[in-house]
């Protein structure tokens, strides 16, 4: 059984509906701003309290800590992830073309940041492999690695120190960023890098990361290429020395990939069953560095090794900040990509988990991070893909004692197991790099997905990967973000201008050309449009309505001359009538002939529905303006409903009321078509005669 609403209510213009249910104080809303921000200023110990609450969010989780529940989960989730920090935080040191020790580091002290600022309760930060290869164009940019130089010479240390110096200063100048985002309260950048930009991006960034580690995985010493078209570089300097292959070298990675491909798809597909993943990883590390300490594999067969490893902390030293000019744009890359992939995998596993994330205290998280860590010779670290995602399936419930654990594990390695790391095969790490991109691969799955439900997205994605790929990893963002934007505009300018009817004995109104039971009200022209009315896109939303009501210049210069006409004949009547002294019936009043006219196109009068348009500007309020003239001059009224409080404003402001009844906006279509149905149905009044 269909239930029935019927509602008795007066019609309501914008003017009496806020009479009735407006503010009576038009600065209330100054008012509330003015104590709000005196709210803020005000030191007190309840509002320093919440100060800190706010900024550092461990202060109000580790009271509310469920110890007897948690415990054993960010237990176990904890060092399964410290497991998996070692080896990867070694191979994605390769990357960013400086020492395994560096990647230790950068494993260790921005979790331990992070555990104290950041707000995502199962992101894992660290070494991430696309960031990595980002700082690692920048190294080789104004570090250039020489085809020959002796590993254990003060020259190579120079070298290295002059490296992670770069990879430094790339990450303090990261972290001033994101804090002086968050101090102007940025956080909302990161929407701007959209979903199939990220994991377009991403996937193309794999291949980059995938076809820099062939030269480690053949055994090549090869200079790493930079810039534009980096990546077919890449390729053909590794084909043209493909003879010069190490097959010792080469079998190791063989042996190594039909390892970790299996057990990777082993833990990927029992995850569930599984209570903890199988650390293959560290297993892998540990058989190939014993493997090779046994067999002298560097001098037997001239594998390249690790070398060693320091065992303990840095000293902290200071960032190369003078490189600052040169990395500035390439650090502003890097910062966006970090962070917008770190606030997307927290908000992820936030909706996943039923909390809120605060993008701009991951600003601050990730911004001190970043800061402090590179004082302790640390690269950009953010949240990790794959540590993240082994976190949440491993039972981690937050980050507060799961991190301290991954800490843990790392600090162990580095103060006492790091040097036995010595006789790791570099090609053991380059196997290990590329296997862990594995779900960045299988992003191309989404693809008929997003194909299926927004062939706009489907264009992103595709644009954003064939420029990451083909061109660079920086540039390829870019040319993504912009596409990305100009789809946006395009689709504000050419947004949809329809004709409204009138669904039977009801107030709803629907476009005709969807709806084809619903009928258009007699005399009454319904419009709506779909979007913004700016500078962009005016002239199309003019050429639309133009042609909906059918003002062709043609149409209105007839009407002008008509009206001229007119007022000549009355203006002649009337001084006929004077000197006769009688009155002259025989024409009627300017509305009577007007109305006659318009009776041939049954259009009298033109009602724009603007619940779809968020917002105008100066050039959209000005041709509303104008529109409302010319409909004025072929003697058609124009109505407005449903207008939203900026809108209104702006409109008001750019003086239309001056060109427009104000009692001819309305909160509703419906209660506009009532007033014009009302107005239409008066009597017409009698003509006026003068005596004289």
């Amino acid at each position: 059984m269909s239930a029935s609403v019927a509602v008795y209510r007066s019609l309501y213009t914008e003017d009496r509906f806020k009479q009735a249910y407006g503010s009576e104080d038009g600065a209330t809303g100054s008012r509330r701003l003015r104590d709000k921000l005196a709210g803020r200023c005000r030191c007190s110990k309840r509002a320093c309290l919440h100060l800190l609450r706010d900024r550092v969010p461990i202060v109000q989780w580790l009271p509310r800590y469920r110890l007897r529940k948690w415990i054993l989960g960010d237990t176990v989730a904890g060092l399964t992830v410290g497991i998996l920090h070692i080896p990867q935080g070694m191979a994605f040191a390769l990357l960013t073309s400086v020492a395994p020790i560096f990647g230790l580091y950068t494993s260790f002290f921005p979790v331990i940041l992070y555990v104290f600022f950041g707000t995502g309760r199962h992101v894992s930060t660290g070494t991430f492999a696309v960031v990595s290869l980002m700082t690692g164009s920048v190294v080789e940019q104004l570090v250039p690695s020489p085809l020959e130089m002796n590993s254990s010479s003060s020259e190579a240390a120079d070298f290295e120190a002059q490296r992670i110096g770069v990879a430094s200063a790339v990450a303090l100048l990261s972290g001033i960023i994101m804090l002086c985002m968050c101090g102007l309260q940025l956080g909302f950048l990161s929407t701007y890098l959209s979903e199939p930009i990220v994991k377009a991006f991403t996937s193309a960034a794999a291949f980059h990361v995938t076809i820099s580690q062939l030269q480690s995985m053949l055994g090549l010493r090869l200079p790493r290429h930079t810039g534009n078209f980096s990546l077919f570089k890449t390729l053909a300097s590794v084909m043209e020395n493909l003879p010069h292959t190490n097959m010792a070298e080469l079998l190791i990675s063989l042996v190594c990939l039909a390892v970790l491909v299996p057990v990777k798809e082993i833990n990927m597909r029992y995850r569930q069953r599984l209570r903890t993943p199988i650390p293959v990883e560290i297993l892998t590390v540990i058989v190939a560095t014993c493997v090779a300490y046994a067999s002298s594999l560097d001098s037997s067969y001239n594998i390249e090794i690790v070398g060693h490893i320091p065992a303990g902390f840095p000293r902290p030293q200071m960032p190369a900040v003078k490189t600052f000019p040169d990395i500035a744009g390439d650090t502003v890359a890097i910062t966006f990509v970090g962070y917008a992939v770190s606030v997307s995998l927290a908000m992820i596993y936030a909706d996943k988990h039923g909390y809120s994330i605060h993008p701009n205290q991951e600003l601050l998280a990730h911004g001190i991070s970043n800061t402090v860590s590179s004082f302790f010779t640390c690269f950009p670290s953010s949240a990790t893909l794959a540590t993240t995602n082994i976190l949440e399936s491993a039972g981690g419930y937050t980050q507060v004692l799961s991190g301290l654990f991954t800490s843990l594990v790392v600090l162990i390695v580095l103060l006492l197991i790091g040097p036995l790391f010595y006789f790791l095969p570099k090609a053991v790490l380059a196997c290990i790099n590329v296997t862990s991109l594995r779900q960045m691969f299988l992003q191309f799955r989404d693809l008929p997905e997003l194909w299926r439900i927004s062939r706009m997205d489907f264009m992103v994605w595709v644009v954003t990967w064939l420029s990451v790929v083909v061109l660079n990893v920086d540039l390829g963002l870019a040319i993504g973000v912009v596409f990305s934007m100009m789809t946006v505009i395009c689709r504000t300018q050419r947004a949809g201008c329809s004709v409204l009817g009138r669904a039977s004995n009801t107030e709803i109104y629907r476009p005709l050309e969807n709806h084809s039971k619903c009928y258009e009200v007699p005399g009454v022209k319904i419009l709506t449009y779909n979007g913004p009315i700016y500078y962009g896109n005016r002239s199309f939303f003019r050429e639309e309505m133009s042609r909906l009501l059918g003002l062709t210049p043609e149409k209105i210069r007839s009407w002008e001359k008509a009206r001229k006409a007119l007022e000549k004949r009355e203006r002649d009547a009337t001084i006929s009538t004077v000197e006769r002294g009688i009155a002259n019936t025989s024409f009627s009043s300017e509305n009577e002939f007007f109305k006659s006219e318009t009776s041939e196109s049954d259009v009298q009068a033109v009602l724009i529905d603007c619940s779809s348009v968020i917002f105008v500007d100066v050039a959209g309020a000005r041709l509303f303006t104008q529109m409302c003239t010319e409909c004025q001059k072929v003697g058609v009224h124009v109505y407005l409903a449903n207008c939203n409080e900026s809108v209104l404003k702006i409109l008001t402001s750019s003086g239309l009321m001056n060109y427009m009844n104000p009692q001819h906006i309305f909160v509703t279509v419906h209660d506009a078509v009532m007033y014009i149905q009302q107005q239409r149905e008066k009597p017409p009044e009698n003509t006026t005669t003068v005596w004289v």
